[in-house]
């Protein structure tokens, strides 16, 4: 898939989102738009288009540097335990911190995240049998687990109700002023894409790495900060989009590999295709109603999921 076509359809997709939506707003009043219209747009409508972008981009990113570190296809923030390590952070902030500001419950969320990235790493390590689809269901064992915890504490604190509804993945809820930490994200993709070769050549396996003279452990560790502040403010923000950053690296790195630089703009291009698709169908779907993104992509990603698990079942025979 050429990028400018990746582009053009951002760019299109992107026009059609700003004029969906229970107000009416025609392309045609852009240039006159009445001042209840105007807030519409700019409270409402351009915020929501900015965070689907920023969300897309950034949770296919780190989900492409945690298949590449781990050299599995099948991890992900989803399958890894940290989306539910960062789920847990925010209970655990909402418990102590009552009251907490949004920045520090994500300093406790990303606390919670990396200390979850880096146990699933630790238990990889003991890995012996290494199969591609049996790493990420341990993980998914793995994030099950604290997942269970988060649950039982959520009951026993009565929080269960702002954990469920809360962190389930909308962009219904987004209006200036609530969404602006997605923007944290920004510099971390721009560390990312300076990283990438170093990424890729990490990915090969920690003998061949420090052979070729890279700081192995430092890398995986930049990667892993990466992955667990992007996780952690998307999910403060937005909510949980499951399948995201599991589904798009793989389909990138079907038709151009796996150099990490060389696929890492198309990633981020397609995820933000991919999540603005999803936004614009959950809220055709049931018009004037919405159905949330994560429903969307879950409902979606998951098809997709098992698709390329047969695909690789099939590859292996």
């Amino acid at each position: 898939m050429k990028k400018r076509y990746l582009v053009v359809a951002l760019i299109l997709l992107s026009i059609v989102s700003l004029f969906i939506g229970v107000k009416d707003i025609s392309p045609l009043e852009l240039f006159d738009l009445t001042e209840e219209k105007t807030q519409v747009m700019w409270i409402a409508r351009v915020p929501r288009l900015i965070s689907i972008i920023i969300a897309g981009v950034s949770m296919s990113i780190v989900g492409l540097i945690m298949q590449q570190l781990t050299r599995n296809k099948f991890v992900s923030p989803t399958t890894a335990g940290t989306e539910d390590s960062v789920r847990f952070g925010i209970l655990v902030a909402l418990m102590l911190f009552p009251n907490a500001s949004p920045l520090l419950k994500l300093l406790v969320a990303f606390v919670f995240a990396l200390l979850g990235t880096f146990v699933f790493m630790k238990i990889l390590d003991k890995i012996k049998y290494k199969d591609s689809v049996f790493i990420p269901l341990v993980g998914l064992m793995f994030g099950n687990i604290i997942g269970s915890i988060t649950t039982f504490f959520a009951y026993k604190y009565d929080l269960i109700q702002n954990m469920s509804a809360w962190l389930h993945g909308d962009f219904s809820t987004v209006l200036r002023g609530n969404y602006e930490l997605l923007y944290v994200s920004i510099p971390l993709v721009i560390i990312a894409y300076l990283f990438a070769n170093k990424f890729t050549i990490a990915g090969m396996g920690e003998e061949f790495a420090i052979n070729l003279g890279l700081n192995y452990k430092q890398v995986v560790n930049i990667g892993l900060f990466i992955v667990a502040l992007v996780t952690s403010v998307v999910i403060l923000t937005i909510g949980t989009i499951p399948f995201l950053g599991l589904i798009i690296p793989n389909i990138v790195t079907l038709y151009l590999g796996d150099n990490l630089k060389k696929s890492l703009a198309h990633t981020a291009l397609l995820g933000a295709v991919f999540v603005l698709c999803c936004d614009i169908l959950g809220r055709l779907i049931i018009f004037p109603y919405e159905i949330s993104i994560g429903l969307m992509v879950g409902v979606v990603g998951s098809g997709i999921f098992i698709f390329l698990l047969m695909r690789r079942k099939a590859y292996d025979r």
